[in-house]
């Protein structure tokens, strides 16, 4: 990205690490522009950084799918059979060797 294109409170990416989060201060320091992110409170060199969007539908769904996953294991763990099969433990935690 350009310099002038950068502003703040922009969302924007470091590619390399993944790193996402708003731009909350510019500064320029022997002719190279830097942005300090939110999310780390480091400063990443413009060139460098991406736009990023909100979170995008592939987001979403994977934030769905895990909110699924957890409301069966939920289920799970509250159900009979979990807790018939904790009942025929000891709890001693031995293992064995």
């Amino acid at each position: 990205m350009q310099a002038e294109n950068v502003e703040v409170g922009m969302r924007v990416r470091y590619p390399r690490t993944g790193t996402t989060g708003r731009v909350v201060a510019k500064k320029t320091e022997k002719g190279e522009s830097f942005a300090e992110l939110d999310s780390t409170h480091l400063f990443y060199r413009v060139d460098q950084l991406v736009p990023a969007g909100d979170l995008g539908e592939r987001s979403r769904a994977a934030r769905d799918d895990r909110m699924d996953q957890l409301k069966k294991e939920r289920e799970f763990l509250s159900g009979t059979g979990f807790q018939e099969a904790i009942s025929h433990t000891d709890q001693s935690c031995e293992g064995g060797g």
